[in-house]
């Protein structure tokens, strides 16, 4: 599988929770899927807005609109621990700029801190989609890499059996203490689009990222943005709800956006 890759190193704030929700993680526009006529750029409109109705309420929302060829399907997810209040909020930020960054592309994808934001004129709602991943991780390695390996795995295992199960969205967060004063934090989120089965195989993806010799393998954190799920550990807290953490920390981290192939 050809595999391109486009790389930056940048230095980042990590605020208290959220960050700013103005600051997208990344994106993808389709260039090799341009909108062929008016009526399919009206459609995307038209699901964009549905999405922002329609997502606040359960964190989640598909939309449709349009005939034939000209039919956009769209999907937004709000991160399972934020409130309706900070889901509508980056929906709003998704919607305006992935039109802003995609302006001509029929297929595009926004990744925020709480929430992701896809469209496309091909019906892509339940389908599981990894071809494309954005990768973050602190750039500082752990002490004991070997036993820290073990703690993370023994974490993520537990938090992805949460988000499978039912009630649950496809969410799942959980923390796991390394020493006196070191806990790593990890959650998990699949769209929930996803059947259940389809939501296990891409978190499992996304986390073998974690190891292996990978981007995040004996790193202080990381985070892997699939288009169908999201996966994340820290050694401080990010999620709902806080606790002791002042949010004056800096973290140096690094990114790179992996495009695995059509």
């Amino acid at each position: 599988m050809a595999k391109l890759l486009l790389s930056t190193l940048l230095l980042a704030l990590l605020h208290l929770l959220l960050g700013s929700r103005s600051d997208s993680l990344g994106e993808f526009c389709n260039f090799k899927k341009k909108i062929s006529d008016k009526p399919t750029m009206i459609n995307i409109g038209l699901v964009l807005s549905k999405l922002e109705t329609k997502a606040p309420s359960n964190r989640f929302a598909t939309a449709s609109d349009g005939q034939g060829k000209e039919r956009v399907y769209g999907l937004l997810q709000c991160r399972g621990d934020i409130s309706p209040k900070d889901c509508s909020s980056c929906t709003s930020d998704a919607a305006k700029h992935v039109r802003h960054l995609c302006p001509d592309e029929a297929d595009a994808r926004i990744w925020f801190d709480s929430c992701f934001l896809r469209y496309n004129t091909d019906d892509f709602i339940g389908e599981l989609d990894t071809r494309y991943g954005i990768f973050y991780w602190n750039v500082e390695n752990v002490t004991e890499p070997e036993r820290f390996a073990k703690e993370l795995g023994d974490l993520m295992n537990n938090v992805k059996a949460k988000a499978v199960q039912p009630g649950n969205k496809g969410f799942g967060s959980g923390k796991i203490k390394f020493t006196q004063f070191v806990t790593i934090y990890g959650l998990v989120q699949c769209t929930q689009d996803l059947p259940k089965l389809q939501c296990a195989q891409c978190l499992s993806t996304a986390i073998s990222n974690f190891g292996g010799g990978g981007y995040c393998d004996g790193k202080k954190g990381c985070r892997v943005l699939y288009s169908s799920c999201f996966v994340r550990f820290e050694i401080y807290p990010f999620f709902l709800p806080l606790s002791a953490y002042t949010g004056n920390e800096v973290h140096a981290s690094q990114a790179v956006y992996d495009n695995l192939g059509n």
